[in-house]
């Protein structure tokens, strides 16, 4: 079995070298959707956070329908604490991970599509959870590099 690999630019100075292009790699395994032709938004808030992945440019309807399917399972998976494919693509020990799979059941998650992907939304009133839910933004922007960003807070 092949896996694709994407050249990633950016990312923390503290990465080791190489580690955006195994996410990269890894992330083919999870993610349907083409990296290359998709935006990763993390927008941090003080009840949790938003998600965004769209499509680049927003009219490859082929991306938006790969966007939301997984999105709507991811919704699903981590309503009931299985954190499972980010571990996969960024690793059992990724910041925030662990609370997350703890405290599963103190966060909503709620799927909003969009005319160009999907969000997701993440809200909680415990402080540690909302915490680890941008310590787990941070480490996603870090590790996807030019595919993602952290937004704006509402």
């Amino acid at each position: 079995m092949a896996i694709g690999a994407f050249v990633l630019i950016g990312g923390s100075s503290d990465d080791p070298p190489g580690r955006q292009d195994d996410v990269a790699a890894r992330g083919a395994l999870v993610m349907p959707f083409d990296l290359e032709r998709t935006s990763h938004v993390f927008t941090p808030t003080p009840t949790g956070g938003m998600q965004e992945v769209v499509s680049d440019p927003p009219v490859d309807m082929e991306q938006v329908g790969l966007i939301r399917g997984h999105l709507r399972d991811e919704r699903d998976r981590f309503s009931t604490g299985d954190f499972d494919d980010p571990a996969t693509i960024h690793g059992d020990d990724m910041p925030g991970l662990a609370v997350l799979r703890a405290e599963f059941g103190a966060v909503a998650v709620e799927y909003v599509e969009l005319d160009d992907g999907a969000r997701l939304v993440y809200e909680t009133d415990d402080p540690d959870v909302v915490t680890a839910i941008h310590d787990w933004f941070d480490a996603q922007v870090a590790d996807h590099g030019a595919h993602a960003e952290h937004g704006d807070a509402p």
